[in-house]
């Protein structure tokens, strides 16, 4: 599975221990920036890897910045993306099996690396469940990007 990650520089650090933790379970991972502290602008990285889930050219994606808000808000904009933003291990499961996110989205002032890394592997674990009733929602869900 490939999974795209991108943050601001208020999550750089945060960043960096996930994509590691992601490529030590043997996931390979695109990162989309940033590569500093220095400030910049989230919707840049966040946009770049809900462009590179939505295209395929990735399989989910991972965005962060210091409330998770800002970025999940931008992967939203892209067309096909279903962005969670995630501070629990609960919604990260049912984020998944009902909803079927591609993207989920981390405030790094928000879950410390501990927590950040269980709802990362629950996200990543969860299965969609494959019900009629959430898949017609979901259909319904993206019929509003139209």
């Amino acid at each position: 599975m490939k999974i795209a990650i991108g943050c601001d520089h208020g999550a750089f650090a945060l960043k960096n221990k996930v994509a590691a933790h992601l490529e030590k379970k043997g996931y390979e991972v695109k990162d989309f920036g940033t590569y500093s502290l220095d400030s910049c602008d989230y919707p840049e990285f966040a946009g770049a890897a809900a462009k590179a889930v939505a295209s395929g050219e990735c399989d989910k994606g991972i965005v962060l910045c210091t409330t998770g808000i800002g970025v999940s808000i931008s992967a939203n904009k892209i067309d096909g993306i279903r962005c969670a933003l995630l501070s629990d291990v609960w919604s990260a499961k049912m984020t998944r099996l009902h909803n079927d996110t591609n993207m989920m989205a981390l405030g790094a002032g928000i879950v410390g690396e501990n927590l950040a890394l269980e709802i990362v592997d629950t996200w990543i674990g969860t299965e969609f469940s494959g019900d009629e009733r959430h898949q017609r929602r979901i259909d319904k869900l993206m019929a509003l990007e139209k």
